[in-house]
């Protein structure tokens, strides 16, 4: 089976100052499993930073991301089964969980909670990942 890959790219590029070579994509779809990579308040197209300092609005820009990717996989939010949500800080746990919570009313998916040291780039608080299926 070969699985479709969405919006490959190189991390040479997207972490230039970190010096690294791996080829990846934001997204696999493996036959009727859709994983996405973890999504951080960043523009697809440009990769610049959205709402730095501000845990809903990154969570915001991660749902809206989360949304296109999904769509470019042929599938919505409403396929979502799995949510890993990574928190810098457990005070931004009430404002990020209103924002993703709205997005994914009535889908009711598995939530599972981190609060870690950092994430891949220190402005970013907030990062998800999603595990959904092909409609």
């Amino acid at each position: 089976m070969i699985h479709k890959r969405i919006r490959p790219f190189n991390t040479k590029d997207t972490y230039p100052e970190q010096r690294l070579d791996n080829d990846l994509c934001q997204g696999v779809v493996a036959g009727k499993s859709i994983y996405l990579r973890g999504q951080v308040a960043q523009d697809l197209e440009t990769r610049e930073n959205v709402a730095v300092g501000d845990p809903a609005g990154q969570a915001e820009k991660v749902m809206a991301n989360i949304a296109l990717l999904l769509e470019e996989c042929g599938a919505g939010l409403e396929t979502i089964c799995k949510v890993t949500v990574y928190l810098t800080d457990i005070r931004h746990r009430e404002p990020v969980y209103r924002v993703l919570g709205r997005w994914m009313k009535g889908v009711y998916p598995v939530f599972t909670g981190l609060v870690v040291v950092a994430l891949a780039r220190p402005e970013w608080l907030v990062e998800v990942d999603i595990i959904a299926e092909l409609p």
